[in-house]
């Protein structure tokens, strides 16, 4: 056993007092305390979303910075002055005494450095959306099942921590509008349509931009790709777009609610259409079909962004709803956003009786990670769930890319009727990148 492996066992193994469990939705035994010894951790992206993520796991031991912009590096370096700086992460996952990573790079690396880290036995917390193509989006939840009693893992889906989605998962579950057929969920960004910018401009001296490109093609500089995820989002070779970010974080309560797994057909349109080599859809709409289980109906799902909607409620008006879920039942329906959710028509649940809460509160969704590492406790939105939503998700992309509804098979992982679809399950890497 390797020093840092040892280590990683201690931090377990003293542990084993707190280690609590969930079973049919409710927490058995759970840490009131988290052990005295302190996670080491290394960070990769320091700024923006990654300051932010770094700030909430400040707790532990920030032992590792890895940033490719050297500016922002130095700012993080000046709250960890004792913790090693790297600019290449496969650089810094190699650090012998890491107990695991938080990644906040831009979309096309979340994968790689994911799988990198947990290959070494590094717990991994990973913003959203997991991977970049479907087929990453598998790999790193493959490697994750098979070593789920090493390492703990959590999507950065935030709002999956709070109650309302908790209370809204108990409703649906408990049949309180019905049996449920049709899930509709939204989001008001767009995209800007267009082509690549135009144009090279010399590389600032502070930024490594070979280093941010990663897996992607080669592109020459340009600003208008950095910085922030609205930015380098809107084009294919670094994001997925509003389905790929903010699909994350919608769709999640309908696959979290619904129990979804593996769609058996998915179909897109949008604008452009036919789709842009280089750049996302300004707007689209993307429905899945998935199968009756012994839980539920069968069910389709329905995505839209940009300035499209669902038909709204009678006396609701969704254009006005930034985000959102509907869920349609046999008898009644139910409206939520992050915040708050509704029971439609109110008249006619005006003196319903709720389920008794039955998913305990979160500790807090950086903390239930933290948690997981130190006691094996999984978090709820692990690699294991966390990849199906992301494999799900990213699907609709492919299905507007080709212009086609696919007949998916998931065990093979093709659209059966659709070979052309395979250059956009599976991406291509630039040389010197592997996941």
């Amino acid at each position: 056993m390797n020093k840092s492996t040892g280590r990683r066992e201690f931090l377990r193994n003293t542990s084993l007092a707190t280690i609590g469990f969930y079973a049919g939705g409710t927490r058995v035994a759970a840490a009131d305390q988290s052990p005295h010894d302190k996670l080491n951790i290394g960070v990769i992206g320091v700024n923006h979303r990654g300051a932010s993520n770094m700030n909430s796991v400040g707790s532990e031991n920030i032992v590792a910075l890895c940033d490719i912009d050297e500016n922002y590096l130095a700012e993080a370096a000046k709250k960890h002055p004792a913790a090693k700086t790297y600019v290449d992460w496969r650089k810094m996952v190699d650090q012998k005494d890491l107990d695991a990573v938080v990644i906040s790079s831009a979309d096309q690396v979340h994968a790689l450095a994911s799988n990198w880290a947990m290959k070494r036995g590094l717990s991994v917390y990973c913003e959203k959306p997991l991977a970049h193509s479907v087929h990453e989006a598998r790999t790193v939840r493959e490697t994750y099942l098979a070593n789920q009693n090493k390492l703990a893992t959590q999507l950065g889906t935030q709002i999956h921590a709070g109650d309302n989605y908790r209370r809204v998962v108990e409703l649906i579950q408990s049949k309180a509008i019905g049996e449920v057929r049709e899930a509709h969920a939204w989001c008001g960004r767009h995209g800007p349509g267009g082509g690549l910018p135009e144009g090279e401009e010399p590389v600032p001296p502070h930024l490594h931009w070979d280093l941010w490109l990663g897996p992607a093609p080669w592109r020459p500089y340009n600003k208008q790709y950095l910085p922030g995820n609205l930015t380098w989002n809107r084009w294919w070779d670094f994001g997925n777009g509003t389905l790929g970010d903010m699909g994350s974080h919608v769709i999640d309560l309908p696959f979290w609610a619904l129990k979804l797994r593996h769609p058996t057909t998915v179909e897109a349109h949008g604008d452009p259409q036919p789709a842009s080599p280089y750049t996302n859809a300004k707007w689209m709409i993307v429905a899945w079909e998935h199968p009756a289980t012994d839980e539920r109906a069968a069910v389709k799902l329905t995505w839209y962004d940009g300035i499209q909607r669902p038909e709204s409620p009678e006396g609701y008006d969704l254009s006005k709803w930034g985000l959102g879920v509907l869920f349609k039942g046999d008898r009644g329906m139910l409206l939520a956003d992050y915040g708050k959710h509704i029971l439609l028509p109110e008249d006619e649940f005006a003196d319903f009786r709720r389920p008794e809460p039955s998913i305990p509160s979160s500790l807090g969704h950086h903390k239930e990670w933290i948690h997981a590492c130190k006691t094996g406790v999984p978090t709820l939105c692990n690699f294991d769930y966390s990849g199906l939503l992301i494999e799900h998700n990213l699907l609709g992309n492919v299905a507007y890319r080709v212009g086609q509804k696919l007949q998916w098979d998931p065990v093979r992982l093709k659209a059966t009727n659709c070979p052309e679809a395979d250059q956009y399950i599976r991406r291509e890497y630039r040389e010197g990148w592997t996941l």
